[in-house]
């Protein structure tokens, strides 16, 4: 594995920002499963959304608002790991394409940081159907990021 240049060196790893959201975010499991953390690397991160009923919409599809919780935590994540702990990081703009209807099983979301700078962070979030190549949804997402 090729060195990780120091701007791009974890701050947390996929264990710590797990244990960070529960910490900070507590109620994202409130109800059933919540978004779980599968990994984290240089200005990435993957999230599944177990599959749960409260997440259907009529016609039995996986809802957008889902979909979106999904991304925004996606993109969430992969800020943590690069920046470390900080809870006031917030979303400034999601934009969403929702492009084929899921199917009822996990979600599975690959999140990529464009750019993390001083004060702003850019990404991308491709969301899959557990078991499927085809994206069902492509989002980008700005986050503010508090000083440092």
């Amino acid at each position: 594995m090729p060195d990780v240049p120091v701007s791009l060196a974890l701050m947390m790893d996929r264990d710590a920002v797990a244990a960070f959201l529960d910490e900070v975010f507590p109620q994202i499991h409130h109800g059933g499963p919540g978004p779980v953390v599968e990994s984290v690397g240089p200005m990435t991160a993957t999230m599944r959304l177990p599959y749960h009923e409260r997440h259907l919409r009529p016609g039995g599809t996986l809802s957008g608002p889902a979909m979106m919780g999904l991304a925004d935590v996606a993109l969430y994540v992969a800020i943590l790991a690069q920046i470390g702990p900080v809870a006031l990081a917030v979303t400034t703009n999601l934009s969403f394409n929702f492009m084929r209807k899921p199917a009822q099983t996990d979600l599975l979301a690959d999140a990529r940081l464009l750019k993390l700078g001083r004060s702003l962070a850019v990404g991308e979030v491709l969301i899959r159907s557990a078991g499927q190549e085809d994206l069902v949804c492509h989002a980008t997402g700005t986050y503010a990021l508090p000083p440092r």
